[in-house]
């Protein structure tokens, strides 16, 4: 039976840009138990996966506890907040253990996704209604329409930037005749929130990075963060982590007063990044275009002076 190390599933599974949630709160744990599960146990990817279900539904029944639990509200509220953030831990186990094994699965992969969407939306449901009945402070009601359509919506915009810029790649791909890279591309490859396609020169001749924006990109990069500071991830984390835990600070009086605030700021901040996206895309149709117009340009006199 092989031996899997923390190095071979740092190399095999990690991305190599990832969140800074994931990269710093959620990677240094599980890759530990993904080499002590899959060393030592035979548990698959869709049973991780279901795993993390459970835990979500554990910590949704968390958070819409205080509207019965009365001052001890706040200790479910934690819980709730642990809770989630280790089913988290447990899905980003799944694609990993799926990797490192080859055991993975297209309906696995659906799977997994239907799951985090039902997890994520019966948790901050449970948190912001339950906080409601606590408080009877209406602008939970008022917040939580909000969060699940940004929720949605960066879903959608997600998608559609990735297919825009998949499509511009095959387009070019085929007009310049670089067959090999149309054949290389593969069906999920692209991620909205990755870089431009045309970033700037790497390696040891680089030029030395001028600016602020320049610098701490690179630092982001070389610790394997994406730049795309606030992403789906993120706004996940804050709302179900982040938010409930505040209760910390605002601990009895008024009981987790503080989450309001912070869903307030993590629709702005994930509202910003997305524009981001879509004014980077922006630019990328753009050169696309221009570029496209080059190739069919010289199409005619390639063709003139082969005749």
């Amino acid at each position: 039976m092989s031996r899997f190390t923390l190095a071979q599933v740092k190399e095999e599974t990690y991305k190599a840009k990832d969140a800074w949630w994931t990269v710093f709160l959620v990677d240094p744990l599980a890759g530990r138990l993904v080499v002590w599960t899959a060393n030592r146990t035979s548990i698959t990817p869709n049973q991780l996966t279901l795993g993390a279900g459970v835990l979500g539904l554990l910590s949704a029944i968390c958070f819409a506890a205080p509207v019965w639990a009365g001052a001890t509200g706040w200790a479910w509220l934690l819980a709730g907040a642990l809770l989630f953030h280790l089913s988290f831990v447990l899905d980003c186990m799944d694609g990993k253990i799926a990797r490192l094994k080859g055991t993975g699965s297209v309906f696995g992969s659906w799977v997994d996704f239907v799951f985090d969407r039902i997890r994520f939306f019966g948790c901050v449901m449970a948190l912001l209604v339950g906080q409601w009945l606590v408080t009877d402070n209406s602008a939970y009601l008022l917040v939580a329409p909000v969060v699940v359509f940004f929720d949605l919506l960066r879903y959608l915009n997600g998608a559609q930037v990735a297919k825009t810029r998949k499509s511009m790649k095959q387009t070019l791909a085929a007009a310049s005749g670089e067959t090999e890279q149309l054949r290389a591309e593969a069906p999920g490859d692209a991620d909205p929130e990755d870089e431009e396609m045309a970033d700037a020169p790497a390696g040891a001749d680089a030029p030395a990075p001028r600016g602020l924006y320049p610098r701490v990109r690179n630092f982001l990069l070389r610790h394997r963060v994406r730049p795309h500071l606030f992403s789906g991830i993120e706004f996940e984390m804050f709302l179900c982590v982040l938010a409930p835990a505040t209760v910390l600070v605002s601990f009895f009086t008024p009981l987790n007063s503080l989450v309001i605030p912070v869903a307030v700021f993590s629709v702005l901040a994930l509202a910003f990044f997305e524009v981001v996206l879509v004014l980077r895309l922006w630019k990328e149709t753009r050169r696309f275009e221009v570029r496209r117009r080059e190739l069919a340009a010289a199409a005619p006199a390639a063709a003139g002076g082969e005749s």
